[in-house]
């Protein structure tokens, strides 16, 4: 049998079948959250091989084997982070000024009701580090505190990027400025 606790206990013994299984499993999700962060398709394939490779290498560590999708796709996006990082890529805006940003409140939850798509070439249209903010934040659900930590920067910071990239996303689906 397949379950999930059987496959993490097999590869927590050696059995790399099992672990051939997890990966046919989760790699497409994890791929696809990588992907989200890093634009060459030959780095995200690297990424995702070095993620289960770190994954496998931890599996002795998981205590709940039905936490592994979260886990190994936790383990992707934190390489591509890392990636980012190495590549010395500023993920703060040149624009500077700290002027105090709008409410959450005061955007209107309606206006987000765009398809997929437009939303998707919204986000795409955004700046690399509004995009990574946004992301990590309304995709993955990782709290801002802990998107600043890992990103190297200000917990207030990380929040104005997250408040300018859901503007930005609005005006760009308000104006259509989405299309290339």
């Amino acid at each position: 049998m397949s379950t999930p606790q059987n496959l993490i206990a097999r590869c927590q013994q050696g059995d790399t079948h099992a672990y051939t299984r997890l990966y046919e499993q989760h790699a497409r999700n994890v791929y696809n959250a990588i992907c989200r962060y890093v634009d060459h398709t030959g780095e995200a394939e690297d990424l995702l091989q070095e993620t289960f490779v770190e994954a496998y290498h931890a599996i002795g560590k998981l205590q709940d084997a039905e936490r592994f999708g979260p886990w190994v796709k936790r383990i992707g996006i934190n390489k591509a982070i890392s990636s980012l990082r190495r590549r010395r890529l500023q993920l703060t805006e040149l624009d500077t000024d700290h002027t105090v940003m709008p409410e959450e409140a005061t955007v209107d939850e309606e206006d987000f009701k765009y398809t997929m798509s437009r939303v998707s070439q919204a986000i795409a249209g955004l700046p690399l580090g509004y995009r990574t903010v946004f992301q990590l934040h309304a995709v993955e659900h990782i709290p801002l505190v802990e998107i600043a930590e890992l990103l190297g920067m200000a917990a207030s910071t990380a929040r104005v990027q997250y408040l300018r990239a859901r503007t930005k996303i609005l005006d760009m689906l308000k104006e259509g400025l989405y299309e290339r």
